[in-house]
């Protein structure tokens, strides 16, 4: 597979196309964004961000980088590239939106076949994650940006990973091309539930799982993905609870119990959805056309 970066991207102040000179982004407008001795760039406006250092701290990329490379989520990777490649067109184009240290990003580039073409754009709001990423893999581009306002061209990209992540349907559907798709991977009901027990006095029932399309998305597939994985070793085990969400939702007391741990067994469960781009039949003068559903949301980039 050819490997490229991403060239489409947009200038998060105003929204217009940047062109890349040199070791610089420029907008018509002015703007300007340098891109970093290490290959990344950050398009991350300071009025966007919510915390001085948003986003996963360098500790926690750092377990992250760990966990990923030793392998433990490989099934999930190898469903995500399968699905992504899917139809794909032989040039294409793939953002990932939330990618961390590029783990999906990397499995899809060593997957794809001979002949194929494919400009890869990772983006995530924590500049360590970024660095990390680039550090890896120079060849997709890499941006520091939030999925709010993702500074990327509208009808850019063919396939857009979500994974573990935020999503904000509405921009997603705006830089998806109309036969692009939307991957998205969510946590099923068991997932980690063995470490959840311990670090949780009780679990809240899980809700029914519904699959519904986001509004302005039709489905497409929908498929589980479930295994076990026995987890050896105090620091494998706390880079697995460095990456999500419980480290700090649990008691001080609890975590002292999950990182007493030398050996846990857990169960991955997890779900993988398709969906594009709705378009909803118009006719105009008797022929039939169709045109994407409209989206109730506000301009992406402010209209000046």
């Amino acid at each position: 597979m050819n490997i490229t970066p991403f060239q489409a991207l947009a200038c998060p102040l105003d929204g217009g196309p940047l062109q890349r000179s040199g070791a610089t982004w420029r907008c018509t407008a002015g703007h300007s964004f340098d891109i970093a001795s290490h290959g990344y760039t950050h398009l991350l406006p300071v009025q966007n961000k919510r915390s001085r250092d948003p986003g996963d701290s360098k500790e926690m990329v750092a377990a992250r980088r760990r966990f990923l490379n030793g392998g433990f989520y490989e099934p999930i990777a190898a469903a995500v590239s399968e699905a992504a490649l899917t139809d794909l067109p032989a040039t294409a184009s793939c953002l990932d939106a939330g990618c961390g240290e590029g783990y999906y990003l990397r499995r899809l580039a060593a997957t794809g076949g001979d002949g194929q073409t494919l400009a890869l754009l990772g983006l995530d709001i924590s500049k360590w994650a970024v660095l990390s990423a680039a550090k890896q893999d120079p060849r997709p581009n890499w941006v520091v940006g939030s999925n709010a306002v993702l500074p990327v061209q509208a009808g850019s990209i063919d396939r857009l990973l979500c994974i573990f992540g935020f999503p904000v349907y509405a921009e997603f559907a705006r830089v998806l091309k109309a036969n692009g798709q939307l991957l998205q991977v969510d946590a099923g009901p068991d997932h980690l539930r063995e470490l959840r027990e311990i670090i949780y006095p009780t679990l809240k029932p899980e809700r029914a799982a519904t699959v519904q399309p986001p509004p302005g998305f039709a489905g497409v597939s929908s498929e589980s993905l479930r295994y076990s994985l026995d987890l050896a070793g105090q620091e494998t085990i706390a880079d697995l609870l460095a990456m999500t969400p419980h480290l700090y939702r649990a008691s001080a007391e609890r975590r002292a119990l999950a990182a007493e741990l030398t050996t846990l067994s857990v169960t991955v469960d997890v779900r993988l959805t398709r969906f594009t781009v709705a378009i909803a039949p118009t006719t105009h003068a008797g022929q039939g056309s169709a045109r994407r559903l409209p989206l109730r949301h506000k301009p992406p980039f402010p209209l000046r």
